[in-house]
């Protein structure tokens, strides 16, 4: 794992309303940003029973965001 960048951005879209995806590379738990002119914010991302969406370390680690 590289040591110099906990959060890795793996999806982004959009211009003036922005949504990013961005997963810790220490837990895998993924996270939603939206922004949104000059407001934003950040949330975990839940699956359909409430826990967190993780993504695995491997993943991480051989695909290329």
């Amino acid at each position: 794992m590289r040591g110099d960048d906990r959060f890795v951005k793996v999806y982004g879209k959009g211009i003036a309303n922005v949504n990013e995806i961005w997963v810790d590379r220490e837990t895998g738990v993924n996270y939603l940003f939206h922004e949104a002119g000059y407001a934003g914010g950040l949330c975990v991302l839940v699956d359909q029973n409430g826990k967190p969406v993780v993504t695995d370390t491997y993943t991480l680690e051989h695909e290329r965001y």
